[in-house]
Protein backbone atom coordinates (compact mmCIF):
# COMPACT_ATOMS: atom_id res chain seq x y z
CA UNK A 1 0.00 0.00 0.00
CA UNK A 2 1.03 3.73 -0.75
CA UNK A 3 1.61 6.22 1.82
CA UNK A 4 -1.15 8.43 0.17
CA UNK A 5 -3.71 5.66 0.03
CA UNK A 6 -3.16 5.10 3.66
CA UNK A 7 -3.09 8.50 4.34
CA UNK A 8 -6.72 9.21 2.39
CA UNK A 9 -7.99 5.79 3.91
CA UNK A 10 -7.33 7.28 7.42
CA UNK A 11 -9.16 11.16 6.47
CA UNK A 12 -11.76 8.94 5.28
CA UNK A 13 -12.01 7.14 8.65
CA UNK A 14 -12.78 10.37 10.04
CA UNK A 15 -9.10 10.49 11.87
CA UNK A 16 -7.05 13.78 12.15
CA UNK A 17 -3.83 12.75 9.68
CA UNK A 18 -1.78 16.09 10.21
CA UNK A 19 0.57 14.25 13.11
CA UNK A 20 -0.36 10.60 12.73
CA UNK A 21 2.88 8.53 12.71
CA UNK A 22 3.26 6.20 9.85
CA UNK A 23 3.69 2.54 10.55
CA UNK A 24 6.94 1.12 10.14
CA UNK A 25 7.04 -0.46 7.40
CA UNK A 26 4.66 1.65 5.02
CA UNK A 27 7.73 4.58 5.75
CA UNK A 28 10.64 2.02 4.96
CA UNK A 29 8.63 0.54 1.92
CA UNK A 30 8.53 3.71 -0.22
CA UNK A 31 10.60 6.53 -1.33
CA UNK A 32 9.37 9.90 -1.45
CA UNK A 33 7.97 11.19 -5.24
CA UNK A 34 9.73 14.49 -4.99
CA UNK A 35 11.70 16.16 -2.13
CA UNK A 36 10.73 19.60 -2.04
CA UNK A 37 12.75 21.20 0.38
CA UNK A 38 15.72 20.20 2.82
CA UNK A 39 17.80 22.68 5.15
CA UNK A 40 19.92 21.24 7.82
CA UNK A 41 22.22 23.47 10.12
CA UNK A 42 25.73 22.04 10.91
CA UNK A 43 28.24 24.06 11.87
CA UNK A 44 30.41 20.75 12.83
CA UNK A 45 31.32 20.21 8.98
CA UNK A 46 30.58 17.11 7.00
CA UNK A 47 31.84 14.51 9.15
CA UNK A 48 29.93 15.51 12.70
CA UNK A 49 27.37 12.23 12.72
CA UNK A 50 26.03 13.73 15.89
CA UNK A 51 22.07 15.18 15.41
CA UNK A 52 21.43 18.59 13.65
CA UNK A 53 18.40 20.82 13.25
CA UNK A 54 17.07 19.94 10.20
CA UNK A 55 13.32 20.26 7.85
CA UNK A 56 12.09 18.94 4.63
CA UNK A 57 9.17 18.49 2.39
CA UNK A 58 8.68 15.42 0.56
CA UNK A 59 6.00 14.69 -1.67
CA UNK A 60 3.76 11.40 -1.33
CA UNK A 61 0.98 11.04 -4.17
CA UNK A 62 -0.83 14.33 -3.58
CA UNK A 63 0.09 14.58 0.42
CA UNK A 64 2.96 16.84 1.65
CA UNK A 65 5.16 15.22 4.65
CA UNK A 66 7.02 18.11 6.75
CA UNK A 67 9.45 16.76 9.81
CA UNK A 68 12.40 17.85 11.26
CA UNK A 69 14.10 18.92 14.24
CA UNK A 70 13.33 22.21 15.36
CA UNK A 71 16.25 25.14 15.25
CA UNK A 72 15.61 25.63 18.90
CA UNK A 73 16.80 22.53 19.80
CA UNK A 74 20.39 23.04 19.49
CA UNK A 75 22.82 21.27 17.80
CA UNK A 76 23.57 17.80 19.17
CA UNK A 77 20.32 17.29 20.55
CA UNK A 78 17.48 14.91 19.65
CA UNK A 79 14.89 16.87 21.38
CA UNK A 80 12.37 19.13 19.57
CA UNK A 81 11.46 16.69 16.28
CA UNK A 82 8.24 17.46 14.35
CA UNK A 83 6.07 16.44 11.58
CA UNK A 84 3.39 17.38 9.55
CA UNK A 85 1.07 15.87 6.90
CA UNK A 86 -1.05 18.00 4.01
CA UNK A 87 -2.44 18.54 1.05
CA UNK A 88 -1.14 21.73 1.05
CA UNK A 89 2.28 22.50 -0.61
CA UNK A 90 2.26 25.90 0.47
CA UNK A 91 1.39 25.29 4.92
CA UNK A 92 4.28 22.84 3.90
CA UNK A 93 6.83 24.75 2.94
CA UNK A 94 6.11 27.44 5.30
CA UNK A 95 5.91 25.51 8.35
CA UNK A 96 9.50 23.52 7.60
CA UNK A 97 11.00 26.97 7.12
CA UNK A 98 9.30 28.44 9.85
CA UNK A 99 11.43 25.28 12.04
CA UNK A 100 14.50 25.76 10.71
CA UNK A 101 15.11 29.73 10.28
Amino acid sequence: MKIADWLDGKEAEGVDVSQIVLPKNLSYDEDPDETLYFKTINPCGLLCVENHPFSTVERFGHWYYCRGQDKNAGIHSSAMKWRLFTKDKEIALQTARAHIE
